[in-house]
Parts: C-alpha cells; structure tokens; sequence
C-alpha cells in the first residue's frame, strides 16, 4: 500500500504512464481516461494528470485561481534509489531516456536526474553510506 502520493502534471498521461511503467518499474493501477493516471512503486503512488479547462470535473489539474495553467517541468521531484547507478544509468540511455545531469556524488549518495516524456525530473540515486539508504532497499 502506498504512504506518499504525487501528482505530476504532463503533457499526455498516456505516453507518461507507459514511461514510468517501462523505465522506472511503476505499476499502473487506474487510468480511467485520457487525462488522468494513477501509478504505484512501492510505497509512492504517482498520480498523473493533463492540464484540463476551468469547467472540467477533475479538480487535480485546472487553471490557478489567476487563469494560469499548469505545466510540467521545474525543479522539485522524487527520488528512487537503485542498488547500482551505473547499471541504471546505462540501461536508460540504451534506452534513450533524456538526462538532465551526468553522475555527480553528494554526501551520502551519487546521483543522476533525468526527464519524463513532459519534462518532469527524476531524481535517480545509490546509497554510498548506511544512512542514506531506504528501510528496505537494497
């Protein structure tokens, strides 16, 4: 059962979905219609949206008080952590997975970011140490 949900806005939730299904390991548990996707890894449920008009009935999506849309992309994202970066790392640009960065290494872990087909990050990782390991990871 998932504990986290995100919602990520994107370009065709079709074409999203099958990325993070295909990629990243997510199991798609709904996708009732063309603007709406809930997938699930572990205990993070990723729910997928399309920007949607004022009057449609999904609330997750609409225009901002102001009338401005939502859009994909920035900078927040989620983390999955991987056993081994490099074999992740290859398997994705065999793949032809965008990649926003190379490798770098931080405190705790190296990491990697890379882009679903609407241009949302992912932040890819290994744990070099203990505590920056996931209860239950590898």
């Amino acid at each position: 059962m998932s504990t986290v949900s995100v919602r990520y806005i994107v370009h065709d939730v079709e074409q999203a979905a099958g990325f993070y299904n295909r990629h990243l390991g997510f199991s798609i548990d709904m996708h009732p219609n063309p603007v709406f996707a809930m997938l699930s890894r572990g205990d993070l449920r990723l729910v997928l949206v399309s920007p949607v008009p004022a009057d449609h009935p999904g609330g997750g999506s609409r225009p901002l008080a102001d009338g401005t849309p939502q859009q994909p992309g920035g900078w927040n994202r989620f983390m999955l952590e991987v056993p081994d970066l490099d074999a992740a790392v290859a398997t994705l640009r065999r793949d032809g997975v965008r990649f926003r960065t190379d490798i770098v290494t931080g405190v705790g872990t190296k990491q990697v970011m890379i882009e679903d087909p609407s241009g949302n990050p992912v932040e890819i990782y290994e744990a070099l140490t203990p505590a920056a390991r996931l209860e239950g990871s590898a």
